[in-house]
């Protein structure tokens, strides 16, 4: 089975090659154009993105049972439980699938030791969501010795071209937006200044690292006083110990807080409310996020949250697409950016411009939370 599958995997690349140069650069995802345009509206991109689940094809023509070994960054949001459920329901036994699934709980040596363990057991695939971007090389030039195919999904991975395909965000492009919106708003609102307070996401990260790199373009550009950023870790816990901490030290002189997950904002808002700070669309305070889990929404409608921007956790879908696509021989993409919308509490603006990570001037629309809206959330 494996020969079959690296010779289309040879075939696939060598096109690749032909058309994109060197398109199999862990850092390419920030190069590449996302799936939304100014045409296309995310929520309908939305739709569109969950297409791979209606495949019908059997992953293994022949009948044979595909191992898949997935190892999972941890269970730290709800955002990753959304992912696991998401990759589990897809690679199924009803879909031919015998996934062997590890939470490496936040651990990146329990991730490498993961998937060195799916190698010694001659797993047909290998999926990763990295916990960090580099330290990887090694360990897929040994998956790749051995003729196992990995995807990566959501994070990347940026010192080794060693995996078939990646599925995930445009981070740097979310945080351009959170920036794009919060100019906008602030100019919408009349506020004059904006101090600053974020706390971000696991140190490393692609996550943690593109957000950033995206924010910090408009922190910079507007001259924004960037009061503290701190990190998280993507936790509740980790998210409401550095408000705490900020309220005592900046009490009285922040006006924004930032989040790089919905668990984060979660901590922060217990943290604040503790506090005695007001915050939301009513307050004194605006809150950002980034995932859009259905918890979250639910604050966006509770304008507790004025503006949350998705980070879409359903990759399971096309996982298995890749997966059905190499066992057929067809070719497969290097690349897949899921479809993102951008949610927020009030209807003042009806869309946001920026230049996003590939230079390309878009206009994008943002969703006003309904309870609908929160219904559908993953």
């Amino acid at each position: 089975m494996k020969k079959k599958v690296l010779a289309t995997i040879v075939a696939a690349a060598m096109s690749f090659s032909l058309l994109a140069g060197c398109g199999s650069q862990g850092a390419a995802p920030a190069e590449t154009e996302p799936a939304a345009t100014e045409e296309a509206a995310p929520a309908e991109e939305a739709a569109e993105a969950e297409a791979p689940a209606a495949e019908e094809a059997a992953p293994a023509a022949d009948g044979e049972t595909i191992s898949v070994g997935f190892a999972q960054v941890g269970h730290e949001s709800d955002w990753r439980t959304a992912s696991t459920n998401s990759v589990q329901a897809a690679l199924s036994k009803e879909n031919g699938i015998d996934l062997q699934f590890v939470d490496c709980d936040n651990d990146s040596a329990a991730q490498l030791e993961a998937v060195r363990n799916f190698i010694e057991q001659d797993v047909d695939y290998i999926v990763i969501d990295p916990i960090v971007s580099t330290g990887w090389d090694t360990v897929l030039t040994e998956a790749d010795d051995a003729g196992i195919p990995v995807i990566v999904i959501d994070r990347t991975i940026d010192d080794s071209d060693k995996y078939v395909s990646w599925v995930g965000s445009e981070f740097t492009n979310e945080g351009l937006a959170a920036g794009a919106w919060l100019k906008a708003y602030a100019e919408a609102k009349g506020i004059k200044e904006l101090n600053i307070l974020e706390i971000t996401g696991t140190t490393g990260s692609s996550a943690e690292i593109g957000r950033t790199k995206g924010f910090h373009k408009y922190v910079d550009a507007e001259g924004w006083n960037l009061l503290d950023s701190q990190t998280g870790d993507f936790t509740q816990d980790g998210g409401q110990k550095v408000m705490e901490s900020y309220c005592k030290s900046y009490a009285g002189k922040f006006n924004v807080v930032i989040c790089q997950n919905d668990n984060e904002a979660f901590g922060a808002i217990d943290a604040m409310k503790a506090a005695g700070v007001s915050y939301g669309v009513d307050g004194d305070v605006i809150v950002i996020s980034f995932d859009a889990c259905t918890a979250g929404l639910q604050m966006v409608l509770d304008k507790q949250i004025n503006a949350d921007f998705q980070c879409n956790p359903l990759q399971g879908p096309d996982c298995l697409k890749i997966i059905q696509d190499l066992q057929a021989g067809r070719e497969i993409e290097k690349q897949t950016f899921m479809a993102e919308p951008w949610y927020v509490s009030e209807d003042i603006l009806k869309d946001i411009s920026y230049t996003n990570n590939s230079g390309k001037d878009v206009t994008e629309p943002l969703v006003v939370v309904d309870a609908a809206t929160v219904e559908a959330a993953y």
